[in-house]
């Protein structure tokens, strides 16, 4: 067999069900060898953009990873924004990377590149195959190492030689490690700050939000009476009614700074101390009170679960206070004219049980979170690094993991043109997706920055950098072209039809929104 073939066998018997694909001339073998595979189903994006937030919002929801094709140097740069989101969740991913066949690289070849260089910027981990007999085995490594706890970046170099020649080696079946231990003296400082009656905070994020994590934590809150908090930006949130509802901190370091005043104690589970996004001048990047005692008793890579379970023992937390748990009501609206006030409420009330909420709708996305606490339990995703063009793909591979939930994507129209291809791709693959289009015509988020910064006075020209309304673009027609049904809607008896009718559809739809 060829050493192509030898890897997917390797790679499918430790688990890999999805390559998320856009190849080029040096990895038609490996194309060829998924086709020999029918237990790998390929999926096809038109920029590498799409195919790296994909992997990652279908191993958000999966737990395991996908697996990326891209094409040398300029592919993988191409998908490197949201290998970043990917890297700051810290989810488990693998990137095939075709290179030049090794005798032809001295040559400089127009697409000869640091692909190296690249690869180790982007990844945790990085292996080159040298002969066709080591790529499975450096494949399984790779595979080991992308499922490390919690999830790391993975890239595989594999040289067109190295994987049309001939091989008689398979890799092995691989054992993952799993998270790291605590270190018990963390767990009783945790304790003993938790129970001295001072201003305590549980501070949670990571893998450590799911159902079991969130009421371990509402019923340590509840014993010891602290405040709860995570990140700004998640991975995968559970949130809804019935559930304790943990808060982001905010966005603007401001309000952050506001938010954590007064706290003596922070203890961290799965996160870190909070930073804010940019320096501002004047204003502080460390968010948390100066003299506030810190105590990080799980790091991202640990685990939390298990000193969730040890605190809330040394607590005796049994219940969960009602201030913790979400109403469940919500004031629907009933018509009128659509707008970002009216849209939370009204959204909230309509997703079913079990939605996968992908938001990267920027300024409109800070308003919709409020109302989701009461909304049925749902996942929420975020855009943990900040690299603008994640929402739709991140749906996409999100919908690809789970084709029985209904999937929502939140999406603001600045980053939507960044990987509007994805569309294409939920077309083609039948995806249930609803797409919600924000359309405020411009870069809001950057328009408030601009001002935040302390920018010199700005006019016209600083102006026309962020805004998006010359041409305006016609998202319904733009939609349609990429095979997604597409609607205008401006008043809530409009919306309520489009976004129910998108929930049971078969295939994806978007809805454009404009606020």
């Amino acid at each position: 067999m060829n050493a192509a073939d030898a890897l997917l066998k390797t790679l499918i018997k430790n688990g890999l069900e999805v390559i998320f694909a856009n190849p080029g001339t040096s990895e038609m073998h490996l194309v060829a060898a998924i086709d020999h595979h029918p237990e790998v189903r390929p999926i096809l994006g038109l920029f590498e953009g799409v195919v790296s937030g994909a992997a990652d919002g279908y191993s958000r929801i999966s737990g395991k990873a996908a697996a990326n094709l891209l094409h040398l140097g300029p592919g993988l740069g191409n998908a490197i924004p949201n290998i970043h989101n990917a890297k700051k969740a810290r989810t488990p991913m693998l990137n095939i990377v075709g290179d030049h066949a090794t005798y032809h690289l001295k040559y400089n070849a127009p697409l000869t590149s640091d692909l190296d260089g690249l690869s180790n910027a982007s990844s945790d981990w990085v292996g080159r195959s040298k002969t066709p007999d080591d790529l499975s085995l450096i494949g399984a490594e790779a595979w080991k190492q992308a499922h490390r706890f919690p999830g790391q970046i993975s890239t595989l170099i594999v040289p067109a030689d190295c994987a049309w020649g001939e091989t008689k080696t398979e890799g092995p079946k691989v054992d993952f490690e799993g998270p790291q231990k605590v270190d018990e003296r963390k767990i009783e400082l945790a304790f003993t700050a938790l129970k001295s009656k001072t201003k305590s905070l549980l501070f949670l994020g990571g893998e450590f939000l799911d159902e079991e994590s969130l009421t371990l934590a509402g019923q340590i809150a509840t014993a010891v009476g602290c405040r709860l908090a995570t990140d700004t930006l998640t991975k995968k949130h559970r949130r809804g009614a019935g559930l304790t509802k943990v808060q982001n901190i905010p966005y603007f370091a401001e309000m952050a700074e506001e938010y954590l005043a007064g706290v003596e104690n922070i203890i961290f589970i799965g996160s870190r101390p909070p930073v804010s996004f940019f320096a501002y001048p004047g204003k502080k990047s460390f968010l948390s009170p100066d003299k506030a005692n810190l105590i990080e008793v799980a790091t991202p890579e640990q685990d939390g679960k298990y000193a969730l379970k040890a605190l809330n023992d040394l607590c005796k937390g049994k219940k969960i206070d009602s201030s913790f748990l979400p109403s469940g009501l919500i004031d629907t609206p009933i018509g009128g004219e659509l707008n970002v006030k009216n849209l939370g409420p009204l959204m909230a009330s309509l997703l079913p049980e079990d939605t996968i909420i992908s938001n990267e709708s920027g300024t409109s996305g800070f308003i919709f979170a409020s109302y989701i606490w009461d909304a049925k339990p749902c996942d929420w995703l975020s855009i943990t690094g900040g690299s603008i063009g994640q929402g739709i793909p991140v749906a996409t591979g999100a919908a690809v993991a789970a084709p029985d939930r209904p999937v929502v994507c939140l999406q603001g129209d600045g980053g939507a043109m960044y990987t509007i291809q994805a569309l294409w791709t939920q077309a083609r693959e039948g995806l249930n997706v609803t797409n919600i289009i924000f359309s405020n015509k411009s870069y809001a988020i950057l328009q408030v920055e601009l001002e935040r910064v302390g920018a010199l006075e700005t006019g016209d020209r600083a102006n026309s950098m962020l805004s998006m309304d010359n041409p305006e673009i016609d998202w319904v027609s733009l939609s349609k072209s990429l095979g997604v049904p597409a609607k205008r809607t401006v008043t809530v008896e409009e919306f309520r039809k489009a976004f129910s009718d998108g929930l049971v559809s078969e295939g994806p739809s978007l809805i454009e929104i404009i606020v």
